[in-house]
């Protein structure tokens, strides 16, 4: 059985999401809205992965080496400006994506198991992180026109 493998990029890949939201929170702190829904967000991550903890020990086995460097990738540059904070949602609204990937797939494993616990997990929390993308992709829409069109 495979499942602690995607148990594991989901842990991981929560805990990067926390951090990515925390680091983004304190860099555009002067942003009126970023400091306080990436709090919030990197909150609701934290609690994510807090949830799956419980998983991945009832479903241990030797798992792979998976990437769990993407934040880190994605979050490299020095960036300053107006792009600076297009791009850091871009990534986040990126990792969101990762997240939900990872739900989905273990909602799914959960119907097959019929593991009613692991079910309702994910089904919340794939619900708050559709909450985060949807809310990324509002800001960053917001952004873009202004970050693109007019020169710094």
């Amino acid at each position: 059985m495979h499942l602690a493998t995607y148990l594991g990029l989901l842990e991981d890949s929560e805990k990067q999401l926390t951090d990515a939201f925390e680091h983004v929170a304190e860099k555009h702190r002067d942003e009126p809205d970023i400091e306080q829904i990436c709090q919030k967000f990197s909150a609701w991550s934290r609690n994510h992965h807090g949830q799956i903890l419980g998983f991945v020990e009832k479903y241990l086995e030797e798992q792979e080496d998976e990437p769990d460097k993407l934040k880190r990738d994605l979050f490299a540059r020095n960036r300053s400006g107006a792009l600076a904070l297009l791009r850091d949602l871009h990534d986040l609204w990126l990792l969101t994506q990762q997240v939900q990937l990872c739900w989905t797939v273990i909602r799914q494993a959960a119907l097959g198991l019929r593991d009613e616990e692991l079910k309702a997990c994910a089904t919340e929390c794939a619900a708050r992180t559709k909450r985060q993308t949807d809310w990324l992709l509002g800001r960053v829409k917001q952004a873009a026109p202004q970050t693109l069109l007019v020169a710094e």
